[in-house]
């Protein structure tokens, strides 16, 4: 099978998983406990992914400082867009304009998913399979939140799903310029955007997922559940070795 398509179908992993959240949020009403629990497991696979396999591949290159400042640049794009994710809610002034901008904030999430699967596809194959198992469970409570906001501002619900749907597009987007931009470029490069994109969904997950999570609801059990997150994507990286 072509490189290339393959990229495309482990992209299309986690925008499944995200679309699936969306629909659960369509059929059901997940207590704030449960979407709670979802995101703080959420964020132990997130910060497993950064720890476990990102950071300690983009680390190998020589000169090391290079993928650290791109950690850390990444981390600073997210506050930028952070930034103007806010300003969109003010302008919004609440109900379908504040429901918009977060579903937009998701869409960056995504891109940046994909831009990290692409990416890691180039670094290794099998990397970008544990990448792209590793943000499924992350993506599902997301399309779950973003679904019930817009549910919440009234958005008709054949909008809603179409919406759901339309998350597949900036993964895509993002995993097709993370493997095309970078197939052939420089190692150091190529890890560089690896570390770059690892500091802006670790900051995603920190500034965004966790206040979530705390805000739904609030309880002795949380860091239990990150650690569990974090678990199930070490299980994944050991078992599903990336060579």
């Amino acid at each position: 099978m072509p490189q290339p398509l393959i990229v495309v179908l482990l992209a299309l992993i986690p925008a499944a998983s995200n679309f699936l959240g969306g629909l659960l949020a369509e059929v059901r009403k997940v207590s704030s406990a449960t979407l709670s629990a979802a995101l703080h497991v959420a964020v132990g696979i997130v910060v497993a992914v950064v720890g476990l396999e990102v950071m300690p591949r983009a680390l190998e290159v020589s000169p090391a400082w290079v993928p650290m400042l791109a950690f850390i640049a990444g981390a600073g794009l997210f506050l930028g867009i952070d930034a103007a994710t806010e300003w969109l809610q003010q302008r919004g002034g609440g109900g379908g304009g504040r429901a918009w901008a977060v579903y937009g904030g998701v869409g960056v999430d995504l891109f940046s998913d994909g831009v990290l699967i692409g990416t890691g596809s180039v670094v290794n194959p099998a990397l970008g399979v544990l990448l792209a198992l590793g943000q499924a469970p992350a993506d599902l409570p997301e399309g779950f939140a973003a679904s019930a906001t817009l549910r919440q501002a009234g958005v008709r619900r054949s909008q809603r799903i179409l919406a759901g749907a339309g998350f597949a597009v900036p993964i895509l987007v993002g995993a097709a310029v993370g493997y095309f931009a970078l197939r052939g470029a420089p190692e150091l490069v190529t890890l560089s955007v690896l570390a770059f994109t690892g500091g802006a969904l670790l900051s995603v997950a920190l500034e965004e997922m966790l206040p979530q999570a705390h805000d739904e609801a609030s309880g002795r059990r949380d860091a239990f559940y990150i650690v569990a997150g974090f678990v199930v994507f070490a299980a994944v990286s050991t078992y599903l070795p990336a060579g």
